[in-house]
């Protein structure tokens, strides 16, 4: 019995050795594994020192890339503004000088009628009114002559005041016409210094650019792509202002809409039969250009970076409508940027902007009235898009666009929520 009892206490005495030895080995690991953990954080914390420093460096050189972007941007908004100036003078020039040729061919015309008519009167001798009116037979025959007389008085000194105004036109045509090519002559000018500061900046761009990583490089190859698309979008939409001047002077005229008019929420349709049904617009007159759907992006991305309009994120195929009563300025689809897109005036002076439809599928034309509610395309997921939505975006006067821009105000997009 006694042996049975030592073997037993002797076995549990190496249980309780072995126990303790592993619990000393585990505690020499964790022990270990804590050291190359802290070890490792430390290295972290240095390469995260090493990183910052970096990307302060590289941050450095994107906000002079960023800098020198908006004076590119600038510049070639400015040349673009005077190309159009250059071009509207260059149409004033040719009206002013067909307008004042055709003058001097009328005033030319008048004149030699009233050359003839002086000659006439000449050769006509001694004879005068009071003779043809005291050579009359009768009463009748008087009253006839005297009324004859009168028309060729009034017939002469009207032809001598419309000579006379034709002149005075002429010479006033004429001095506008100088005026307008000494204006062309000085937009000239101003153009071709403004070349030269674009040229100088894109060259030091190019400089900075070149100090960027190659993920960099693609991200400011992207924006330049977006950039110049942007300001090729506003180059078309200055020349549809001017073409379908006459449209947007009578859609000014118009009362504006004021949103739709049924109690259970419907907004207003167009000619089309459709239209966003998802409430009434406020006194700003905008309704919701999509039905259902949800926001995706109110302003900004959820990274906290500024987008400028709201995303609705609805599948491909999606009917879009006009937010308002308008006039549409342009429509076009290309492969980047806004895609398959339409731009629409209205009469209060903003423009409204929907992106990344389905190509093929707008279904109005630029110079077209539009009204609120009516169907211009269908979403989809064209030009630069990461998914299936409709990107409505509002701008007011110039309507210039900022890829720089960190909030409304920067450039000329505005709230869209604040005209629901």
């Amino acid at each position: 019995m006694r042996k049975v009892f030592l073997k037993v206490v002797g076995g549990l005495i190496i249980t309780i050795l072995i126990l303790q030895y592993n619990v000393i080995v585990y505690a020499n690991e964790i022990t270990d594994l804590q050291n190359e953990q802290s070890n490792n954080q430390k290295k972290i914390d240095e390469t995260k020192e090493q990183k910052d420093q970096v990307s302060q460096e590289k941050s450095d050189v994107q906000k002079q890339v960023d800098e020198l972007n908006s004076q590119i941007s600038e510049y070639e908004s400015q040349i673009g503004e005077l190309d159009y100036k250059i071009n509207d003078l260059n149409t004033q020039i040719t009206d002013a000088e067909n307008q004042i040729n055709e003058k001097q061919e009328n005033y030319d015309k008048q004149q030699e009628l009233l050359e003839k008519r002086l000659v006439a009167t000449y050769e006509a001798g001694e004879t005068s009114f009071l003779d043809v009116l005291l050579s009359s037979e009768s009463l009748t025959d008087l009253i006839s002559n005297y009324y004859l007389i009168s028309e060729i008085a009034e017939a002469d000194i009207g032809l001598m005041e419309k000579i006379e105004n034709e002149k005075k036109e002429i010479e006033e045509a004429k001095t506008t016409l100088e005026n307008n090519k000494k204006e062309l002559d000085s937009s000239k000018v101003e153009k071709e210094s403004k070349s030269v500061q674009l040229q100088t900046a894109k060259t030091e761009k190019s400089q900075y650019v070149s100090q960027l990583s190659q993920e960099e490089q693609d991200l400011q190859q992207e924006i330049d792509e977006l950039t110049k698309d942007n300001q090729q979008i506003l180059n078309d939409i200055k020349v549809a202002q001017e073409k379908y001047k006459k449209q947007l002077e009578e859609l000014a005229n118009k009362k504006p809409s004021t949103g739709g008019s049924s109690s259970s929420g419907s907004n207003s349709s167009g000619s089309s039969g459709g239209g966003a049904t998802s409430g009434t617009s406020n006194a700003g007159g905008f309704i919701r250009p999509v039905n259902g759907g949800t926001v995706t992006c109110n302003g900004r991305y959820s990274s906290g970076k500024f987008h400028g309009a709201i995303d609705y994120g609805v599948s491909s195929g999606t009917p879009v409508y006009a937010a308002a009563d308008g006039v549409v300025l342009t429509t076009k689809s290309i492969t980047t940027s806004y895609g398959t897109y339409v731009v629409i005036q209205h009469a209060n002076g903003l423009q409204t902007w929907y992106a990344h439809g389905t190509p093929g599928s707008i279904c109005v034309s630029p110079g077209q009235s539009v009204a609120q509610g009516q169907m211009i395309m269908k979403s989809g997921n064209s030009g630069n898009s990461s998914g299936p939505h409709l990107h409505f975006e509002v701008r007011k006067a110039p309507y210039t666009y900022s890829y720089s821009a960190t909030k409304y105000g920067d450039d000329c997009r505005v709230d869209p929520n604040l005209y629901f």
